[in-house]
């Protein structure tokens, strides 16, 4: 073959969004048709040489569903390379879903391509519509064995007539270049220049293929850098060209120094490889398409249905940051691992995670479904959370306990867990049965009568090593409640209840600390002056009239509800924390758009109720309430717009004279050691077509900012490119955004709220979004979308963390208190009434009262997941470099576990170097670097 010729490389394909303008089970409706079509046309024509399946898994399962007798004919065209699978489970949105959501996205994407033979998974990193791509995607791709990505938006295809672009420009003369990521790696992109439909209906007809070839050749000619033309023959759920073989045949005839060739992303990659010019545009990091206009970057999905990307938050986090590490921890003392259920989880969660999805821009009917996948995935994580504590705290040793009485009679014990990768302290709240009867022991009335009669014994709670720990204690009553055993029929009962709120002090990283709650003649045991004293110690908060204060922080409210916080170790003062603001939004569940009449309003200057609602020393708060009137939705014109197909940067609507009254909640709360001020915000939103934000005045010099990206912690500018003319310039973000200088730094914490904007005022402003209500989904055609107004409870949480300027090292200490943010405490009651094999094995792999399974030590580095590789049994741990520099990163697994031996590792989980280990390893994470780590524990034959 002459590489040098001319060649339009044609790659049958639909891009299969599984629902957006439908709901799912209409387009699987219409996917039905299309495969049962595509494997008709494969067999009737030999010509027709492959289809590309969207980089998409899924869609063999949501295929198959309906067709399981195709499971055969499927698999043998995928075998014969002529139905192309992989390398993703699903096509996500990559900056919605957490890292590790992206990884087990290419984890399972893999492992169900390889039911279908060795090879078969497609080496393409797909990425035909993101709504902007992650600056780590090369790394991930290279630690995937795939080298080149493709995707349609983030950069800006100029033609010939410009210079190569330097680094970082996000612009290329070229449909390919060089896409780098921070750490250096570097894979070939390749821009969808005239998108992925250019392709698409290619005629029969001479006449109109002559027209429809001039046209697509010259355009695909202006980008490419090679003689290799990519033409996508396909779109949005379109169905398969029957008739393309005979197109081809066609075009062959009217351009005869061209070759047509029914391609692959292979054929055409390996094409490209070997004609491409020495040097290429470099682009470095993120693709959010920053030189552009600003209007159609499609960032404001990130509040769309803000409580679907809260929902998201929920679920991620139990299963990546509490389900996964717990059931580890089991399995290495001998229990099962439930990779099973971990799959089954993780694929329920991540069928919400396609673009059209998770960005909260489909009609109605999507979402609701998607509420219950949502609940389904976290309904799996809580159980595999559940069985794992259980199983764990069955071989801690309770023995120091044993001076208070019997277990469940005056002393009853109970463990915090701690799943961050970091040691952590904080409130806990633990709810405890210290009373209970069963069914069998006589009606379910009398003993809840007696239960109930009974007074509450006094008591203490202890740590383990018998200290009292200050706490407030809640009588919760009689409850129901049920065992299940594994063994025998339910068990129910009827139980007294009591809540436990204390400060835990320092819980070991990934790991747990057990406490007990005493009563009767153990309580007299333990000396009361010492309880009165740990209460009164340096560690703890004190409340004034508005005021709250610790160690590090003293945070005054103001009139208006403000904050305003010093850091004590520095003096800097932040004030107007905490406004709200509210405008009006006349866009779409795409792109926010204000209103026309321009109005903005804001709590600051306003009234605000105020009052003291906790002070137990080891946690204080207030309560600021605003009562308000908004604007009840947009005027009129807004209806006639959308239904005219009006633009939205050419809407006229303003907001509404009538009002709507809202009341907005927000609780202000500082824990003992504290490093930060949590932040509850809670209201009724009964407003339409509006946008509900909190203001974090930085008074920051610097021009950068930085956010909590996909394995990254990404750099950003303040002010946007020349081209822009958006008036807004909102950003996503996952577990914080932070602005530094010199002198001072302010962070700002967040669960579930993934749209931030730096606003250009002076101030440096960090604006968070609550909620965004709007009437329609956008795009191509009139949709309108009445629950996208979000007319609903709402909530919010923040965590704003003040620190030191002038460097990594504070910053990164704020990001650690940051991500220790986002993960809940598990807690768990120690029962003795384990089974026989429960018993068995807590003999044989006993633990102490306090431990930390694995300890890692390594400056800016990030803890991320740790799992179970399903087929080796080996820990499979992953951190990241949250700097530019390289580091040193040590780990230690715990004696009670024991490592035999340790190896480097990728995303896959495939082993590579061998690792110094004597029960842990050193080794060098380069800046920017993703590590994973695989770890053989000796603690449970293999």
């Amino acid at each position: 073959m002459d590489s040098s010729k001319q060649t339009a490389h044609i790659i049958s394909h639909s891009h299969w969004d599984r629902e957006w303008y439908l709901p799912f089970e209409t387009h699987r409706h219409l996917l039905v048709k299309l495969m049962d079509t595509l494997l008709d046309t494969m067999e009737a024509d030999p010509s027709f040489r492959s289809f590309h399946l969207d980089g998409q898994t899924i869609i063999l399962d949501d295929y198959l569903a309906i067709r399981p007798e195709q499971q055969e004919r499927l698999a043998r065209h995928i075998r014969e390379g002529r139905l192309i699978i992989g390398p993703w489970y699903v096509l996500q949105d990559e900056f919605l879903t957490s890292s590790e959501a992206n990884v087990r996205n290419l984890q399972y994407g893999h492992s169900d391509a390889a039911k279908y033979g060795e090879g078969v998974v497609c080496k393409i990193g797909y990425f035909p519509d993101s709504f902007g791509n992650m600056g780590q995607a090369p790394q991930l791709l290279l630690q995937a064995g795939i080298d080149t990505a493709v995707f349609g938006r983030g950069v800006t295809p100029t033609g010939f007539n410009n210079s190569v672009g330097d680094a970082g420009e996000y612009e290329s003369p070229y449909s390919e270049m060089m896409w780098k990521s921070p750490d250096g790696s570097s894979v070939l992109g390749i821009l969808f220049a005239n998108w992925y439909c250019n392709g698409m209906e290619v005629p029969v007809d001479p006449e109109q293929a002559k027209a429809y070839w001039d046209s697509r050749l010259d355009k695909a000619e202006k980008f490419a850098s090679t003689p290799h033309l990519l033409f996508m023959n396909g779109c949005d759920h379109q169905p398969v060209q029957t008739d393309l073989t005979e197109a081809i045949r066609t075009a062959e005839r009217l351009y005869p120094d061209t070759r047509f060739v029914h391609s692959s992303f292979e054929e055409y990659v390996q094409a490209v490889k070997a004609t491409m010019p020495e040097r290429l545009s470099v682009i470095e990091g993120e693709l959010r398409s920053q030189r552009t206009e600003g209007w159609y970057t499609l960032v404001n999905t990130a509040s769309a249905r803000v409580y679907l990307k809260q929902m998201n938050h929920k679920v991620q986090t139990l299963l990546e940051k509490a389900a996964e590490p717990l059931a580890v921890f089991a399995a290495s003392l001998g229990h099962p691992y439930p990779s099973h259920w971990l799959e089954y989880g993780w694929k329920t969660l991540m069928q919400n995670h396609p673009h059209d999805s998770i960005c909260g821009c489909s009609v109605d009917e999507v979402h609701r479904e998607m509420v219950t996948r949502f609940e389904k995935s976290g309904q799996v994580a809580e159980n595999v959370i559940a069985e794992s504590l259980q199983a764990i705290t069955g071989h801690i040793d309770t023995s120091a306990f044993a001076g208070y009485g019997a277990t469940g009679e005056s002393a009853f014990p109970f463990t915090v867990f701690n799943t961050s990768g970091w040691e952590h302290e904080g409130t806990v709240s633990a709810e405890l049965t210290v009373g209970r009867s069963y069914f069998s022991e006589g009606a379910p009335d009398r003993l809840a009568r007696e239960l109930g009669a009974l007074p509450l014994p006094a008591g203490l709670l202890v740590d383990e090593s018998g200290r009292p720990v200050p706490h407030t204690l809640e009588d919760l009553g009689v409850q129901f409640g049920y065992d299940l055993p594994d063994d025998k029929f339910r068990q129910p009962y009827m139980g007294r209840r009591i809540r436990l709120t204390f400060h835990s002090g320092a819980v070991p990283a990934l790991g747990y600390r057990t406490y007990a709650w005493v009563t009767g003649q153990a309580a007299d045991q333990v000396d009361g002056t010492e309880a009165a004293a740990a209460a009164v110690a340096g560690d703890r908060v004190t409340a004034g009239e508005r005021t709250l204060e610790n160690r590090y922080l003293k945070v005054e409210i103001e009139g208006d509800g403000s904050l305003t916080v010093t850091e004590k170790r520095t003096g800097r003062i932040y004030a107007g924390l905490g406004v709200y603001e509210d405008t009006g939004d006349v866009g779409n569940e795409y792109i926010y758009k204000q209103s026309a009449d321009g109005s903005v309003w804001t709590t600051e200057g306003g009234a605000a109720d105020i009052r003291l609602t906790e002070n137990a020393g080891y946690r204080a708060a207030f309560e600021i309430v605003h009562r308000i009137e908004l604007p009840a939705s947009a005027d009129e014109r807004l209806e006639a717009e959308i239904a005219g197909m009006v633009p939205f940067t050419s809407r006229k609507a303003c907001r509404s004279s009538a009002t709507v009254p809202m009341e907005l909640r927000l609780i202000v709360a500082l824990e003992a050691n504290g490093k930060g001020v949590r932040l509850l915000s809670s209201f009724d939103n009964k407003a339409k077509d509006h946008r509900l934000r909190m203001l974090f005045p930085t008074d920051s010099r610097s021009n950068v900012h930085y956010a909590d990206s996909i394995f990254e912690v990404a750099r950003r500018d303040n002010e946007p490119s020349a081209e822009w003319k958006n008036p807004s310039n909102c950003q996503h973000q996952h577990a914080f955004v932070s602005v530094h200088d010199e002198t001072s730094g302010l962070t700002v914490a967040n669960r579930g709220l993934q749209e931030y904007e730096l606003v250009r005022d002076g101030r440096s402003t960090i604006a968070v979004t609550l909620v965004r209500s709007v009437a329609e989904l956008g795009d191509w055609g009139v949709f309108l979308t009445p629950e996208a107004q979000c007319l609903r409870p709402c909530t919010a949480e923040l965590y704003v963390i003040p620190h030191d300027g002038g460097g990594e090292e504070p910053a990164f200490a704020a990001y650690e208190e940051a991500y220790k943010f986002q993960i809940p405490w598990q807690t768990i009651q120690i029962r003795e009434n384990i089974s026989a094999a429960g018993r068995e094995l807590a003999d044989r792999h006993p633990l102490p009262a306090s431990l930390s399974f694995l300890q890692w030590s390594g400056a800016g580095m990030a803890f991320s997941s740790l799992k179970l590789n399903e087929q080796t049994g080996d820990w499979m741990a992953r951190w990241y470099n949250m700097g530019q520099r390289g580091t040193e990163l040590s780990f230690r697994m715990s004696a009670a576990i024991g490592a035999e031996s340790a190896y480097r590792s990728g995303i896959l989980e495939d082993a590579g170097a061998e690792l110094a280990t004597a029960n842990g390893a050193e080794l060098t994470a380069g800046g920017c670097e993703i590590v994973t780590v695989g770890i053989r524990p000796a603690s449970v034959s293999r």
